[in-house]
């Protein structure tokens, strides 16, 4: 019997203003048990399809089902975006608080958790991503391997039911590599996560889709 499918892409199409066409009638199917990778050349539409499952941006046309329901409009996304960790490529993009446990406690707290709730979750999120005594570091003195893993702790922090990833190893040394492994490996979450980086792909997901460039 086939495992439940998480998302749904079918027939979109996506066309930045006075460019040529990004996607064209793009497919995906993602299942509950996969953790895939996207792959191919700058400007294909990787970054450009993580936005529109995202509803941060909006097709010309095409389907997008995400967790069994068709998402068409800003309400739809805004429903379950909670459920979808997404961790930007650029971590200065996604951290905004002054210090780490504010950015970590930042989604639950607009969920409505209650103070020791999300004091427990900071402290656990914390524990995972190896950043134990980072509470009261101020975000913008990290290095940039140390704000990649705040970016996704604040994505585990919302406990998501999926990871979506774009870059996350871009400009980070080998260690922070493995440890940033460590941390998908452990969270056992099915995740969708885009990468130039071959070998990282290899060892982390179980499917790997290339995007080939529109010639259309």
């Amino acid at each position: 019997m086939s495992s439940k499918v998480l998302i749904e892409v079918a027939d979109l199409n996506f066309a930045y203003p006075d460019r040529p066409k990004v996607l064209n009638n793009f497919n995906l199917t993602w299942r509950a048990e996969e953790r895939i990778g996207l792959a191919g050349p700058n400007g294909v539409g990787k970054s450009t399809l993580l936005f529109l499952i995202m509803g941060l941006l909006k097709a010309q046309s095409g389907v997008i089902e995400i967790f069994g329901k068709q998402r068409r409009e800003e309400k739809d996304f805004q429903a379950i975006r909670p459920q979808m960790g997404f961790v930007f490529q650029d971590a200065n993009d996604q951290l905004f608080c002054p210090t780490v446990a504010d950015d970590l406690a930042f989604g639950p707290l607009n969920l409505g958790l209650g103070h020791d709730e999300i004091h427990r979750i900071v402290e656990r999120v914390l524990a995972r991503l190896g950043l134990m005594g980072f509470e009261h570091r101020v975000t913008y003195d990290l290095s940039g391997g140390e704000k990649k893993l705040v970016a996704i702790g604040s994505a585990l922090s919302l406990n998501p039911r999926l990871l979506i990833l774009d870059e996350p190893t871009a400009n980070l040394d080998p260690v922070t590599v493995a440890r940033l492994e460590g941390v998908l490996a452990e969270s056992g979450l099915p995740y969708l996560v885009v990468s130039h980086d071959h070998e990282f792909l290899d060892r982390v997901t179980t499917r790997r889709l290339e995007i080939r460039p529109n010639l259309s």
